[in-house]
């Protein structure tokens, strides 16, 4: 992810980044099963919306924590 995408991506609130985990995952999930019936043309593309999701739980959890505090 390019550094303006991810601060990009810090300005946004907690429901929009919880939308679009939400497509990343929708997405991974339709990506694997068509990779297991058949083979993907991209098969790193699995890795990178796994990560991408991660990054998205992680700015998450973030924005929880400065509530908390």
């Amino acid at each position: 992810m390019k550094a303006k995408d991810w601060e990009a991506k810090r300005n946004m609130s907690v429901p929009e980044l919880q939308e679009e985990l939400r497509q990343t995952v929708d997405k991974r999930f339709r990506l694997r099963f068509k990779h297991r019936v058949a083979k993907a043309k991209n098969p790193l593309e699995l890795r990178t919306l796994r990560r991408h999701a991660a990054r998205l739980h992680t700015l998450i959890n973030e924005k929880s924590v400065v509530r908390s505090a």
